[in-house]
């Protein structure tokens, strides 16, 4: 397996991938499954950024992704990321969300970032908070039953990571810019 840079001609496979987790599970609260042309809008906005988007490949397919995107886009943020992660369903259990996190995590630390948050969807996804659980993240709050998908309530779970230090010392760098208010 390598982790490598996504590019447009990872679209389709981001589609699908994503798909799944929309239209099966409770990570995203999209209820319906963006194109592979969305899927690359996306992932452009992310690298015009210059924020990490990474898919994890084996044998020439495409077994997941994940990437760091704005946390909120006000200025004051500009120190801190979310990160997202996603698997194929036949690649789950296999360490392609914690290289793909590990990943995400580096190229966050390089960029000088000092938060990495995770805003996960279900306090039932074992798999994603026992994931960032064990990268180091911590739970900082639960949000119950704030979204409504699949006929039932779901909640979001807030995980947190501080990088580079954290909140110990001032920021050197300009942080991350976004546009937006």
């Amino acid at each position: 397996m390598i982790i490598r840079a996504a590019t447009p001609s990872d679209a389709a496979a981001l589609a699908t991938i994503y798909g799944d987790a929309v239209l099966h599970g409770f990570g995203t609260f999209e209820e319906e499954p963006p194109p592979p042309a969305e899927m690359e809008r996306r992932r452009q906005a992310i690298a015009d950024l210059g924020l990490p988007y990474f898919v994890a490949e084996q044998e020439g397919s495409v077994l997941g992704f994940a990437y760091a995107g704005p946390f909120r886009t006000r200025a004051a943020y500009r120190y801190t990321l979310e990160d997202s992660v996603y698997v194929a369903p036949d690649a789950a259990g296999r360490g392609v969300g914690r290289a793909l996190l590990g990943s995400v995590i580096k190229a966050c630390e390089a960029l000088g970032v000092r938060q990495l948050m995770a805003v996960i969807g279900d306090s039932g996804n074992s798999a994603s908070i026992g994931l960032h659980r064990a990268l180091g993240f911590e739970q900082t709050g639960l949000g119950r039953s704030v979204g409504f998908k699949h006929g039932r309530w779901v909640d979001i779970v807030h995980m947190q990571k501080a990088l580079n230090g954290g909140d110990n010392s001032t920021p050197t760098g300009p942080g991350v810019t976004f546009t937006g208010h």
